[in-house]
């Protein structure tokens, strides 16, 4: 079962109640057979921007095309795109087998083409042999199975999923994302997934736009975004940042020095044209020690205000002369007793940390 994939395009879109702008000129293209997830906290503007792409809000300025052909005022029903929602959205009544039928009994399918569709689509999402129990019987995952199932069914243009995976327990909801990954291959359909969990957009995302206030403020691959982020919010929100307030101090080879505080650190990349610039540096990036290391670009003595286990990690909160540092450590490479008070150094790489934008 696969269907031909379509590229869906924003051009200028915006969503105003009164005053507020809850979709803030969005301008946005996503490829054919491409797998986008916006990514925003509560309130970002991310759910008014899928519901106005599927059709049931009408933006208040821009145009919305599949391919070449504009579809800003089609109504829902003739956008021929699936639908999955967070809470399933399953008729109660009927069996797993008619509530996958259902777009296909709106459209009026013939009986043998409708039961020809509705087993291929419960046998991508490996349900073909519960197609007569009732939603009940089935448990969380199955029952979004089921929506999934629904929503692939008729060979929709395009699928959007609003946070299909947000009221299932972490474990089934870990699974789950490589289940969606690996359907998303084999159906080849384009998906834009809405999601405030981080951890799952980075998981599953060929691309992912991070919105902030009805505007997409960065969009990327997921290492781009992650190791790359252009801004405070981005590096604060997608993961865990140390942020280094510095004075760059002039140019050091192929990149910067920059003091912060009185130490001297060096960083790779371009001299910024401002002389304040703020540094992010993600905690899985930082090495930590009891000796000080011999070589490495820039080194920091601190001494650990707080630790904890969480299994296979031990996070340190560091003390250092220029603030806490938080420090993520694989425990299998831990190379320091974890006590409080522990004198220990920390060391980084000159292309470990990034220039960001102070968006605070």
């Amino acid at each position: 079962m696969a269907a031909a994939a379509h590229t869906l395009s924003l051009h200028n879109v915006s969503k105003h109640y009164g005053a507020l702008a809850a979709v803030d000129d969005v301008s946005l293209t996503i490829e054919r057979g491409q797998f986008l997830t916006l990514l925003g906290p509560s309130g970002s503007g991310k759910t008014t921007l899928l519901m106005a792409i599927a059709g049931f809000v009408e933006p208040s300025a821009g145009e919305i095309r599949v391919d070449d052909r504009p579809i800003t005022h089609l109504p829902p029903e003739r956008r021929n795109f699936g639908m999955v929602f967070q809470g399933y959205a399953l008729f109660p009544h009927l069996s797993v087998a008619d509530n996958v039928a259902f777009p296909l009994t709106v459209r009026k399918r013939p009986a043998e083409e409708k039961a020809r569709k509705v087993q291929a689509a419960l046998d991508l999402v490996q349900l073909g042999e519960l197609a007569d129990r009732l939603p009940r019987q089935l448990s969380g995952g199955q029952q979004q199975r089921v929506a999934l199932a629904r929503a692939l069914v008729f060979e929709p243009d395009i699928l959007l999923l609003d946070e299909p995976l947000s009221a299932l327990d972490k474990k089934l909801r870990a699974g789950l994302q490589w289940e969606l990954r690996a359907l998303h291959r084999r159906v080849g359909t384009t998906f834009i997934y809405v999601t405030h969990d981080q951890e799952e957009a980075l998981s599953m995302s060929d691309e992912i736009a991070i919105i902030r206030l009805g505007k997409i403020v960065q969009k990327g691959k997921p290492r781009e975004l992650y190791d790359r982020p252009v801004s405070h919010f981005i590096a604060d929100f997608l993961g865990e940042s140390n942020f280094i307030a510095a004075e760059v101090a002039g140019r050091d080879g192929d990149g910067f020095a920059y003091r912060a505080g009185s130490v001297s650190f060096r960083q790779a990349g371009a001299l910024p044209q401002d002389k304040q610039v703020l540094i992010a540096l993600r905690p899985t990036k930082i090495c930590v020690t009891q000796a000080e290391p011999a070589d490495g670009a820039n080194r920091l003595a601190g001494a650990i205000a707080n630790w904890s286990y969480r299994g296979n990690e031990f996070h340190f909160l560091v003390r250092t002369a220029i603030g806490d540092m938080n420090v993520s450590q694989p425990t299998w490479r831990a190379q320091v007793e974890s006590a409080e008070g522990q004198a220990v150094w920390l060391s980084w790489d000159a292309d470990a940390s990034v220039v960001v934008r102070d968006d605070r």
